[in-house]
């Protein structure tokens, strides 16, 4: 089949890794139909192919009729959607696990050939964090409903847009001192342009048709090297203290609550763990993916954090 006869439908397309994805997957002239909750969120997306190339759609995970529409005639399914915090009726289960359920469900009942799931190290129904636990459901439910789809569990997932390294940024650009929560936890960051060409890849290539893939960068990080690289990339020279564990919980337990929660319990839960690649798990390597490393990308936006703009280094100079 030609690559322009072919269409992918992108659920949860509008976001960061989803505007990556868009960009790589016009560029192989595929017709992408991108479905997301509020279409006049994700209108940005439509000049990154060419004209009728990228099509926005409305869709809800959570409503089987609107995903069915959205499913309808495509080739290919990839389903990135996924929630850190819950609010409203966006729950975990609902999104992570339901939802997941529903797509991999209605993508097999259409006929489609790849089903791509974005899921997350650290997946695990035992799990007492809610996010990784649900993770874990969602997985069992493409499995039992698309066998042969492909799961990718990324760890933290960098660039330009990131919600890790720029919330970290953001810290440090308004607070005299930059908490450590469970400094030791590990962490293999990957760039959302790697994660991009595996998704390309799982799309058109049957060879990876049921597997799951781990996806790491080329460096494992502490919280706290993690934390040292911000604070030296944004010029924010602010001394880390560390957050003793039971005024972390009291931490998460009242910035939880916000709106726009800085950081929750169940996120604590996570940060308890190490998030990285398995021994021996297939992923990047497999794929003859060297890797992009972290410090060759954060600088490009780590400057916009820089107490004097992104031309500090000119002006100090």
């Amino acid at each position: 089949m030609d690559m322009a006869d072919r269409l992918v439908t992108i659920f949860g397309g509008g976001g960061f890794v989803g505007t990556t994805l868009v960009q790589h997957l016009a560029k192989t002239g595929v017709r992408v139909r991108v479905a997301v909750r509020h279409p006049n969120s994700a209108m940005h997306l439509k000049p990154l192919g060419d004209v009728g190339q990228v099509q926005v759609v409305q869709a809800n995970i959570r409503d089987e009729k609107s995903v069915r529409a959205a499913v309808k005639g495509a080739d290919a399914v990839v389903n990135l959607v996924g929630i850190l915090h819950e609010s409203g009726k966006q729950k975990f289960n609902s999104v992570q696990a339901i939802g997941a359920a529903i797509v991999a469900r209605t993508a097999a009942a259409e006929g489609v050939s790849k089903l791509v799931h974005m899921s997350a190290l650290g997946a695990d129904a035992d799990s007492n964090s809610k996010y990784a636990s649900s993770k874990a459901r969602g997985e069992d439910a493409v499995r039992h409903y698309f066998p042969s789809a492909t799961i990718l569990r990324p760890s933290v997932i960098f660039g330009p847009g990131d919600d890790f390294f720029n919330r970290f940024a953001a810290l440090a650009s308004r607070f005299p001192v930059m908490p450590v929560i469970f400094g030791d936890s590990k962490f293999q960051p990957v760039y959302v342009g790697d994660v991009a060409e595996v998704i390309v890849r799982a799309v058109s290539d049957a060879a990876l048709a049921g597997k799951t893939l781990e996806l790491g960068g080329p460096k494992v990080y502490s919280m706290r090297e993690i934390l040292e690289l911000v604070c030296k990339e944004s010029r924010n020279d602010l001394p880390l203290i560390d957050v003793p564990a039971p005024a972390a919980w009291v931490m998460g337990f009242f910035l939880g609550m916000l709106p726009s929660p800085m950081v929750t319990i169940d996120q604590l839960r996570l940060l308890q763990k190490d998030n990285v690649v398995s021994d021996g798990a297939e992923g990047l390597a497999s794929l003859g993916i060297a890797g992009t490393p972290v410090e060759a990308i954060i600088p490009s936006y780590m400057m916009h954090w820089r107490p004097k703009g992104q031309f500090a280094d000119q002006i100090e100079g």
